[in-house]
């Protein structure tokens, strides 16, 4: 008889953290296990899709599930926990509808056939990708909208934000901020008869200090960007659109997305001070999400989780009975840009497949050692997330912890301790669905020593869907007035 080779995860155990939560909630709580590190001390935001499901139909990927956010405040020796939706104008039309009225992007149309979404190029925004408290205004961020403005007291919906300075244009889900400046920069993209790029930069009080607008060739799939001390960084995916079958209504934009054979990805370089861009071009790859770019002896060290194709979900089935071992995983790369030749060099870091790169935020666009990343149990082979693993790009070393089988993670955030000067002092604060008994722990690690295992669990009544990503927002207590 045939042996079935042991696995650290069940598939269906794993699928049940894409269950919708309808409740949204607000409570004190305290750690079930060790106790809150001093010098901890603020708000956690989260976001993610927490609603799968629309009047008894499913949504056809994740990424077309309704915004949730989740707030987090540590405070002494307690956990203020809330939970809320993003009220976009479309989540309220369903909410008061009970049933799905809008075409989504990644594939989940309406569902009284082709005939209700042809000739249809709106998209609903789902504001389900990131959130950041910044200039005083909690924003949810999506890839192709203005943010939403949110009351971080309460996580009420206000209302679309235009930052002074959008006038309707897209403000992505994946801001960089600056340690030395104080500055964010942000980027997005906009695709129609041409394809232009926005970038942004905000200071500290949200005001928008400057913007430019280019125009690329090619089909723009950019999910994530990087800065160094003087550019703004964005990788084109060498991707291609075959429209008819969206425009049929029959997929989502993102159904009908590939791979462009024979084009390279394109690296583009934005002077931070102004001035033409930088494009340099090398062997095709698909990027979602980049660890950390810094500036080096006229190079550009760049450190990304890179795929050798693009990550499609496959077409009629359930998105929660995906088989992993057929699916292309990222595995984390470093590529260096020469400045001056236009040069693209690059090595495999690892063979471990992961995800949800973070660095301290000290180093975000200068040099760093350390990266925190959300990576599969095997160190070979595909699987969904359940280690925390902490590389040291200095001495090749690496910790890891382990949630399987039934643990499963999502991305880790770095929180440096006060007053220290060290990169890697501070704690990893991460979300781990347990599946055996269907809830979520906020598990906190000492960052230097990830193999001595959690520090602090906080064991949450009820289960937060698998979210995206969040930010961090040290000594911010409002959310307790």
């Amino acid at each position: 008889m045939q042996q079935t080779e042991a696995k650290s995860y069940d598939t269906r155990a794993w699928a049940r953290g894409y269950t919708t939560l309808t409740e949204e909630q607000a409570y004190w709580i305290t750690p079930s296990s060790g106790t809150i590190p001093e010098g901890l001390s603020g708000t956690l935001w989260r976001n993610g899709p927490g609603r799968f499901d629309r009047g008894g139909v499913p949504y056809t990927h994740p990424f077309d599930g309704d915004g949730m956010i989740l707030a987090v405040t540590f405070k002494g020796d307690r956990v203020y926990v809330q939970n809320r939706y993003v009220a976009t104008a479309e989540y309220q039309a369903e909410q008061r509808a009970g049933r799905i009225l809008y075409k989504n992007v990644f594939g989940t149309l309406r569902p009284e056939g082709f005939w209700a979404n042809w000739f249809d190029f709106g998209f609903k925004n789902v504001a389900n990708t990131g959130v950041i408290h910044w200039g005083d205004k909690l924003l949810a961020l999506w890839e192709a909208a203005p943010p939403y403005h949110l009351d971080p007291v309460t996580l009420a919906t206000w209302g679309s934000e235009d930052l002074g300075a959008l006038a309707g244009r897209p403000f992505s889900a994946h801001p960089r901020i600056d340690p030395v400046t104080g500055h964010l920069w942000n980027f997005g993209i906009q695709v129609g008869l041409t394809t232009q790029i926005h970038l942004y930069e905000l200071d500290q009080k949200g005001v928008m200090v400057s913007q430019r607008t280019e125009i690329i060739t090619g089909m723009a799939f950019i999910h994530d960007c990087l800065i160094t001390e003087n550019y703004v960084i964005l990788v084109q995916n060498p991707m291609a659109l075959d429209p008819l079958w969206f425009v049929l209504g029959v997929k989502g934009a993102a159904e009908c997305l590939r791979f462009a054979q024979g084009q390279p990805t394109r690296i583009f370089l934005f002077p931070k001070a102004g001035g033409p861009k930088i494009t340099l071009e090398t062997d095709p790859f698909f990027i979602f999400h980049h660890v950390n770019a810094y500036e080096e002896q006229g190079s550009i060290v760049l450190d990304t989780i890179r795929y050798e194709e693009y990550l499609k979900t496959e077409e009629d089935k359930d998105f929660r009975e995906v088989d992993f071992t057929k699916i292309p995983g990222g595995r984390l790369w470093r590529l260096r840009l020469d400045l001056a030749t236009k040069k693209v060099t690059g090595q495999q870091w690892s063979t471990q497949i992961c995800e949800f790169p973070q660095v301290a935020p000290q180093c975000v666009g200068y040099a760093h050692r350390y990266a925190y990343i959300g990576a599969a149990h095997d160190a070979q082979k595909n699987g969904p997330l359940q280690v925390l693993w902490k590389v040291d790009f200095q001495t090749q070393a690496q910790q890891r912890y382990s949630f399987a089988p039934h643990g499963f993670v999502g991305e880790p955030q770095f929180i440096p301790r006060p007053g220290s000067t060290s990169e890697d002092a501070g704690w990893i604060v991460i979300l781990v669905y347990q599946s055996q008994d269907h809830h979520t722990d906020i598990v906190i690690f000492d960052a230097q020593n990830i193999t001595a295992g959690p520090v602090t669990r906080i064991a949450l009544p009820h289960h937060v869907p698998f979210g995206l990503h969040g930010n961090w927002s040290p000594g911010y207590h409002r959310a307790l007035v």
